[in-house]
């Protein structure tokens, strides 16, 4: 961030050339500095915007609220500005109950969304960069589409009492899987 302050300082530091210039740029700078809400507001001197905040994402086209919810409050705390900032998403006992709209977000690699009452994984499914992913304690009932991701390599479905267990030869060899306890006894 003091880098960031110093390269406008220099820029504009340029252009003034009088004692009263100066003395606001130093003033704002410390001010800036200072106060623990800077980030919200744009500071300007002599009409010059010498700071702006980032905008935050906007998350659009989540079909379920909880989910949408989650996605712009995890947004908001990493500051992510674009979606393909967002890497990981923790939305573990949101009352998500369908992940339409999810796929948008596709450089997500890390997924936790434990303790929902998620039934449907197609939508993950078109989540190619995915590589950890924690579903346990939910209502799965068809685990295929995400037992096809090549990049995963960490999946929990523990908790899914209506889970279609796999046959071994469906579970890639690169995955460690974590499955209910029916699926042992099979």
């Amino acid at each position: 961030m003091i880098d960031c302050i110093e390269d406008h300082l220099k820029h504009y530091m340029s252009q003034f050339q009088t004692g009263l210039a100066v003395t606001l740029v130093l003033t704002a700078t410390a001010l800036m500095t200072a106060c623990t809400s800077w980030r919200e507001y744009d500071i300007t001197v002599n009409e010059v915007t010498i700071y702006a905040p980032a905008t935050p994402l906007r998350v659009d086209g989540i079909e379920d609220p909880a989910l949408r919810d989650c996605l712009q409050q995890t947004a908001m705390d990493a500051e992510v500005q674009g979606v393909a900032d967002l890497t990981n998403l923790k939305c573990s006992g949101a009352g998500i109950t369908t992940l339409a709209g999810l796929a948008q977000f596709d450089q997500i690699r890390s997924l936790k969304l434990s303790g929902n009452t998620i039934r449907n994984l197609l939508e993950l499914a078109r989540l190619e960069d995915l590589e950890q992913l924690w579903l346990d304690d939910n209502d799965i009932v068809d685990p295929v589409p995400v037992l096809r991701m090549t990049s995963l390599r960490a999946l929990d479905l523990d908790g899914n009492p209506q889970l279609q267990c796999p046959s071994s030869d469906k579970i890639p060899l690169n995955l460690k899987l974590t499955l209910p306890d029916h699926c042992d006894a099979t």
